[in-house]
């Protein structure tokens, strides 16, 4: 595991994080008003949660761990982001939705959770989550270790073929072989993805918030295939109920 590369990513994503949120508006309004971040394909293959512990990996700035709050469920987020937990302390607090939230390496978190012990009754992860883990397999037998008797853990990401071409659709990255001996660097950091999507969806239109960001962080990723995926939730002892490939992607 490269706890030297999930800190550089820890300063990259401090950086982008605070960009990102200066593009979104009102966001606590936009909770108190019935909004939701989660989209189709993640509602479906989360089913009722009414009543459940969900635990939130790699929750970012919390906008999808209060939504998940809105279903009815106990929630705890947890990210490596500074920047990303106060957002989403603020965000919980101004929104009235109460959700708690931890700031650590996710590995060190689901170590420290198991010891407790705390165990949850569905572990969520989605989109552009995985390619930040250095160790598939200790992640996944992390996940394990937290699961109540019949717990779920529900991954909605990118396709890996769809991580292999860059913004402008050019063939650039590897489909899989990039582990914590072997990491892509990207030299310009974690970008402004926020503006870039509202720029493609109203092109010609001005973005609100922050303009031009650069990061003056990089950041290390890691190219996981279907197969390391699949293998690594096998090996820890999970049972695989469904795996859905889909036409599209809502960002």
């Amino acid at each position: 595991m490269r706890r030297d590369l999930h800190e550089a990513n820890r300063w990259s994503w401090n950086a982008a994080t605070a960009a990102h949120n200066t593009h979104k508006g009102d966001q606590a309004r936009f909770f108190r008003e019935g909004g939701t971040t989660l989209h189709r394909e993640e509602l479906e293959l989360l089913g009722d949660l009414s009543g459940r512990s969900v635990l939130h990996l790699q929750c970012n700035s919390g906008q999808d761990t209060l939504s998940l709050a809105w279903l009815g469920a106990t929630v705890t987020g947890v990210d490596i982001s500074d920047t990303a937990i106060d957002f989403a302390r603020r965000l919980s607090a101004e929104a009235g939705i109460p959700v708690t939230f931890h700031r650590a390496d996710v590995y060190d978190w689901l170590a420290e959770a198991a010891e407790r012990p705390e165990r949850y009754d569905v572990v969520f992860s989605s989109y552009g989550a995985l390619c930040w883990l250095s160790n598939l397999k200790r992640w996944a037998a992390g996940i394990a270790a937290v699961l109540a008797p019949g717990g779920r853990l529900v991954v909605v990401d990118f396709h890996p073929v769809w991580m292999m071409f860059d913004d402008d659709w050019a063939l650039r990255y590897p489909y899989s072989g990039f582990d914590e001996d072997n990491v892509l660097l990207a030299d310009e950091g974690v970008g402004d993805y926020v503006a870039f999507e509202l720029r493609a969806r109203v092109p010609g239109q001005p973005v609100p918030g922050v303009e031009s960001f650069q990061n003056p962080h990089p950041a290390y990723e890691f190219c996981w295939g279907l197969g390391d995926i699949v293998t690594a939730i096998l090996e820890a002892g999970l049972r695989l109920e469904a795996l859905r490939e889909y036409p599209a992607s809502p960002y």
